[in-house]
């Protein structure tokens, strides 16, 4: 589990698969048991309490976004209405976090990478299984390529298509959205097709 302070209200948890299973939780787990899930959430802001000193006491909105075969990305924050701050007494006991859960489903596929040459390795692999599609971003001196699952093909094989960019990357829990804000587009939508042509064709020419 990796905890990262988004500002002084907001805190992004990314937990894996593996994570959940350690404290017995699976994936439907996560959208049918929603006790479990908030007592869950509940352990983790203990532990976020204890890491980052993020207090959630009295009302916090949990999103939950689920990635493909990667695990999932938690945004908690905190907050609170004009009558919540009215009645402020009914917030001091620390035990007392009232959640508000939603549950999203994405079908992005992220790494960052931090050598480009480790891009252009695996970009001759993924071509030869014939995946060529994918959007190149950089943002902080550090690489990243986006798949959308829904454009992959239904011949594509997920679970090896992460395998691979695990073994070259590091699964992202950034979201495509802040890297269309804040980072470069290098390559949209035929990264993995243009880093062939260009680096490896290019090199036997």
């Amino acid at each position: 589990m990796r905890l990262e302070r988004l500002n002084g209200d907001r805190i992004k948890i990314f937990l894996t698969f593996d994570d959940l299973k350690e404290r017995g939780i699976s994936k439907e787990d996560m959208w049918h048991d929603l006790p479990r899930v908030e007592q869950l959430f509940r352990d983790m802001m203990l532990e976020a309490g204890d890491e980052l000193g993020f207090e959630a006491n009295g009302p916090i909105d949990v999103e939950i976004f689920s990635l493909p075969a990667q695990g999932m990305v938690v945004i908690v924050s905190r907050g609170r209405s004009t009558e919540d701050s009215e009645s402020e007494d009914a917030f001091e006991d620390d035990d007392f976090i009232q959640m508000q859960v939603t549950m999203d489903e994405s079908q992005d596929v992220l790494y960052q990478f931090n050598q480009f040459e480790d891009i252009i390795t695996l970009s001759k692999t993924l071509h030869d299984l014939g995946i060529r599609n994918g959007s190149l971003y950089l943002l902080d001196h550090k690489y990243y390529l986006y798949f959308d699952e829904e454009k992959l093909g239904d011949d594509a094989d997920l679970e090896t298509l992460i395998a691979l960019l695990a073994e070259f990357g590091n699964t992202s829990t950034m979201t495509v959205y802040r890297l269309e804000e804040y980072g470069k587009c290098l390559i949209k939508d035929k990264a993995v097709s243009d880093i062939y042509k260009y680096f490896i064709n290019a090199s036997h020419a």
